[in-house]
């Protein structure tokens, strides 16, 4: 199975690559050679040769018996919390660095939000030995100061966003500038299925192991590979992406998305840009995104500063469009909540992203038959302060 874009890059409506002509030859580059890289079978040897003995892979697929009992039907966790960093992050920056030596850069920027992006980065770089820069906006620099630390102590230059509201999408466009203005030596590793055609592609396909595996893991467990559901997170949505890829041609599998409400969907304090969003285009796709009358870009919030992005990555719009996915929102409450359900019945404690995918499940009605699939994208050690907070 392959969910891909048109030769274009395009999803249906969404997608493509709107970039500035200083960025053209750099994104053309990629364009033109990275299905050849990445399908190579030296290249596909060595990446899973890194996933399994470097990254941990597979991650477990774990039967919550208690959380089961409390929804009353079957529940599986894909344990992305597990691999090496803490979350599915790595399966990408694994990828993108080959591919990146490939091309012959030495030096690798990236942009994240709650930082586990950043460390997935800074561990690979460190891995290989490249240099690397990580944009992350000051918000959130000071509200993931754990991953801060790591990324620094791995040889990472943390460099804060001052722009905008100082998050995700601010440190998107300052990654964006540092690639133009140093554009022969350096790699954009950016860390969703967002950005300009081939990344969505690309980012996609790394992901996609994390369905491959479930399918395989739920036939061991259960008799079958189709599970009923499956859930997950998004914000620019690459583990929703590498839960859904090898689901997406299953009708009878229902693919849930799960945005960030924020304070809620109509309270201005947001970020489920498929519940506000209109077509437009940001940093570098045409996709689902919020904005004004005028086209400007309306802040996000959410409590989680990994879906605290105002778009959504192509491929999630139009699988949405078209009906394939069901999407969902959760509030920062009901995202608290459900983090704390899963830490008391079940010992795993979640990244705040991935608690917006458990809170979808008491707004859901299961048969007692059904095999539900969520996807724990990532472990909660760098959402500690929030929580504790909450406790008081």
């Amino acid at each position: 199975m392959s969910f891909s874009p048109d030769e274009r890059g395009f999803y249906g409506q969404f997608g493509g690559a709107y970039i500035p002509e200083m960025l053209y030859a750099n994104v053309e580059e990629l364009r033109l050679k990275y299905l050849d890289i990445i399908n190579n079978e030296r290249f596909q040897k060595e990446f899973h040769r890194l996933l399994k003995y470097y990254v941990g892979r597979p991650s477990p697929l774990y039967y919550a018996e208690r959380l089961s009992n409390r929804y009353g039907t079957h529940i599986y966790l894909k344990r992305e919390d597990l691999n090496h960093t803490g979350s599915h992050k790595i399966n990408n920056t694994i990828g993108q660095i080959l591919l990146a030596k490939e091309l012959g850069k030495k030096r690798i920027i990236a942009e994240t939000g709650a930082g586990q992006h950043g460390v997935a980065t800074a561990t690979v770089c460190a891995l290989m030995g490249m240099d690397c820069v990580v944009h992350m906006g000051e918000t959130d620099v000071k509200r993931q100061m754990p991953n801060v630390l790591r990324m620094k102590m791995l040889g990472a230059k943390v460099i804060p966003s001052m722009s905008g509201n100082r998050t995700l999408k601010d440190a998107g466009n300052e990654a964006i500038r540092d690639w133009i203005n140093n554009p022969t030596d350096t790699h954009y590793l950016i860390g969703s299925v967002v950005g300009p055609h081939p990344y969505p592609d690309l980012v996609a396909k790394f992901q996609s192991v994390i369905s491959e595996e479930i399918r395989w893991q739920l036939k061991e467990q259960t008799g079958s590979e189709l599970p009923d559901y499956v859930l997950a997170c998004i914000g620019g949505g690459s583990n929703a992406m590498g839960a859904f890829y090898h689901f997406i041609d299953d009708a009878a599998v229902k693919l849930i998305a799960v945005e960030a409400a924020g304070l809620g969907v109509d309270s201005g304090e947001t970020a489920a840009s498929i519940a506000r969003g209109t077509d437009g285009v940001i940093q570098g796709a045409r996709t689902k995104l919020m904005q004004n009358a005028d086209g400007q870009i309306i802040e996000p919030y959410s409590i989680s500063a990994g879906l605290d992005y105002p778009g959504i990555g192509p491929a999630h719009a139009y699988l949405h469009s078209i009906g394939r996915t069901i999407v969902l929102d959760a509030t920062d409450d009901e995202a608290i909540k459900a983090a704390f359900e899963l830490t008391r019945l079940e010992g795993i404690i979640p990244a705040l992203e991935s608690a917006h995918a458990l809170a979808a499940l008491p707004k859901m009605k299961f048969l007692s038959s059904d095999v539900v699939v969520v996807n724990i994208s990532g472990r909660g050690d760098k959402d500690m302060e929030t929580y504790i907070k909450a406790l008081r």
